[in-house]
């Protein structure tokens, strides 16, 4: 019997579920790296941000394998896999003794995570495009940000209550009741006329059609410099809150009211992306972005960090901004390559955190008693963005005028 669902709205749940996953592996940890630390031996604190960043190397390498087999096989039994790599992961990391095997255990958890995460975004463009597109993206968002946002409060609670190991275990309980649901709930997406065979040939030919748009290309580059600024704050967060300004306790709640302002700001881009347009938004954050920073470096750069309250409100400010080119960028990216979108989110996924990665961990080295380097990062990043946009703009520009003048 074929799987229907009841709604549109259920895709969008199940979809922001599957994307949770990674969120919830990431932002429940936050508040047990100390204690995880301390567990298997680390002595440099500024090493326990690569539990947060290894996992997304992870990712970037992963969406490579998993976006070619959702191609072939389906996008359900790729999603599949990658839940049972992450399982194997997932133990990996509560067994591990020494930093080494935890950072295995965290690069094969995101190996095993590209696949729910890239999917998600193949399964949103196999029934979805342009603007409306980038609406379904912003609800699933809103949804997939409720997350962090409870995130490390439970990770919190669960590390108070039964320690550490508890968060994964928490984590693999989640999955499964998500993986259940998605195979019980969720129709296949890919047609089967559309279903290509495996082989290696298939990921070169999706390369080849992939750098022949310039917007797939462009937005990819533009989602990783974003992703990087915002990675760093993801894994430096702890180090800023519970050791520059000793707010252990209140890590989790400030952590959380950050996140706010991610999800206020996708909410409002699911109405505001249908009057304005994903481009023009995308244009107008990048710019508030880039300028956020700036004020705050004009105003602390040489001096001890600011109050929490000025500190806050500097982030909330960006992360407001943030809300508006996550979801934006990533439907600019797939829109031209809908007719390949499991390997181009694949590919796209893969550039962007492949570029996060090294931008986090080299801007995160600077974090050591301020939160300048941050804002640092956050504006070098806005500006490669904003010039990304300004590029695309001209040359659409002047294509537009050889297209008149013949």
């Amino acid at each position: 019997m074929a799987i229907r669902q009841k709604s549109e709205f259920e895709f969008i749940v199940i979809m922001a579920s599957l994307m949770s996953l990674v969120s919830l592996s990431i932002d429940a940890l936050l508040p047990a790296l100390t204690d995880i630390s301390d567990t298997i031996g680390v002595t440099d604190s500024q090493n326990n941000q690569l539990l947060i960043t290894m996992i997304f190397l992870g990712l970037g390498f992963g969406q490579l394998i998993s976006g070619p087999l959702s191609d072939s096989f389906g996008r359900k039994p790729a999603i599949f896999l990658g839940f049972i790599v992450f399982a194997v992961a997932s133990l990996v990391c509560i067994f591990a003794t020494s930093l080494e095997m935890m950072i295995a255990g965290r690069i094969l958890q995101g190996i095993g995570l590209s696949a729910p995460r890239t999917i998600s975004i193949a399964m949103i463009r196999d029934r979805f495009s342009g603007n409306y597109m980038a609406k379904v993206m912003s609800f699933v968002v809103v949804i997939f940000i409720l997350v962090p946002i409870i995130a490390p409060a439970l990770g919190k609670i669960m590390l108070d209550l039964y320690g550490w190991k508890s968060i994964f275990y928490s984590q693999l309980f989640f999955g499964v009741f998500v993986m259940l649901w998605f195979w019980k709930r969720q129709p296949e997406t890919l047609k089967p006329e559309n279903k290509r065979a495996f082989k290696f040939a298939l990921f070169v030919s999706g390369v080849k059609e992939f750098i022949k748009h310039k917007n797939a290309i462009v937005f990819t580059l533009f989602s990783g410099f974003i992703t990087g600024s915002f990675m760093v704050y993801l894994s430096a967060s702890q180090l800023i809150f519970e050791e520059q300004y000793n707010l252990k306790e209140e890590f989790p709640f400030i952590f959380a009211g950050l996140a706010v302002g991610v999800g206020f700001a996708t909410f409002l881009n699911g109405t505001l992306v249908l009057k304005l347009g994903m481009f023009k938004l995308v244009r107008i954050f990048a710019i508030v972005f880039t300028l956020v920073p700036i004020v705050y470096i004009g105003l602390y750069y040489g001096k001890p960090n600011p109050s929490i309250v000025i500190l806050i409100i500097f982030f909330w400010l960006q992360f407001f901004a943030i809300g508006f080119l996550f979801g934006n960028t990533r439907a600019l990216a797939m829109e031209p390559i809908g007719h390949i979108a499991g390997i181009g989110a694949a590919i796209n996924g893969f550039v962007s955190t492949i570029m996060a990665v090294p931008i986090a961990t080299f801007i995160g080295s600077f974090i050591k008693t301020t939160a300048l380097p941050l804002f640092i990062g956050f504006f070098v990043c806005g500006s490669m963005a904003i010039a990304l946009i300004q590029y695309l703009h001209f040359s659409n520009a002047r294509e537009l005028s050889k297209t008149n003048r013949s």
